[in-house]
């Protein structure tokens, strides 16, 4: 029997609303999920986004590009992360912000939301030092004649001289480009449709300087490392990556990201498209 055109996909992006419901649905997911598998998909986000950082690192290792040109084409390299995790599956956790809609929605309960986000915390964190290790023992930071390591070392020292204030806020508007590429991924149907629609996001965050939690559990290690082990001792800022040093910035993200990405993109699409009572 012939099929109505109603019952043919379509290749047109979800719509607003859709991405909202689609986006509860996801969060009923993640709230599920063994700890086991969480904690591996999470494992396996930190990796990715450690990757991207990596990538972004080298290629701002070559000094022969102007500023503006440097930051922005990094910022493209820096997508392969968010590309791995939408694409490949994996659990991020400035991502998993978007939970709050099935909060409000009432479809998961407070307890699994923060239980969730903390195994994943634990988990992008765990992934992230894996890398670390990866990345140091593979040598990556003596390509270009180890300009990788002292870059690797000015890209820590730059994040942990800033002030807490400018931390959080940084964090807020990084996890609300993080959140919409996710958004825009969510609404996407084809791997086309998912990579092209996160580029600018994404490269935009980078770009800017923003302050991404995930990304800074592989930026602040590494760059520690790096500088433990020599590289980068002129660089300003530098014997500020120390243990207090990178809990108050990863903290202080932490924050920035939640306020981002859970009350402005999550609670402002919820109350828009899934709110019943406004």
């Amino acid at each position: 029997m012939a099929q109505s055109k109603a019952e043919y996909s379509t290749p047109d992006c979800l719509a607003p609303a859709a991405i909202e419901a689609k986006t509860e649905a996801a969060g009923v997911t993640k709230a599920n999920l063994p700890t086991s598998k969480a904690f591996m998909l999470a494992m396996f986000a930190g990796a990715f986004i450690s990757f991207g950082g990596l990538f972004f690192t080298v290629f701002l290792s070559d000094p022969t590009l102007g500023w503006g040109a440097q930051r922005f084409v990094g910022g493209l390299a820096f997508c392969l992360g968010l590309v791995l995790v939408l694409i490949c599956g994996a659990e991020l956790f400035t991502g998993n912000s978007l939970m709050v809609c099935a909060l409000k929605s009432k479809k998961i309960t407070l307890a699994q939301m923060l239980k969730a986000w903390v195994v994943v915390w634990i988990g992008n964190f765990a992934g992230a030092l894996f890398v670390v290790f990866l990345v140091y023992m593979a040598a990556i930071y003596k390509l270009n004649g180890e300009a990788v390591a002292n870059t690797m070392v000015s890209v820590a020292a730059g994040k942990v001289s800033i002030d807490a204030v400018t931390i959080f806020f940084r964090g807020i508007l990084c996890n609300i480009f993080v959140c919409l590429a996710v958004w825009i991924g969510t609404a996407g149907r084809t791997v086309v449709d998912k990579v092209v629609g996160i580029l600018l996001p994404i490269a935009a965050f980078v770009a800017c300087g923003f302050e991404h939690c995930v990304a800074n559990m592989y930026f602040l290690t590494m760059g520690a490392v790096m500088h433990a082990c020599g590289y980068g001792a002129d660089v300003a800022g530098a014997d500020a990556l120390n243990a207090a040093g990178l809990a108050l910035n990863l903290s202080v993200a932490t924050l920035g990201n939640i306020v981002g990405g859970a009350l402005i993109v999550a609670l402002g699409y919820w109350f828009i498209y899934a709110n019943r009572e406004a």
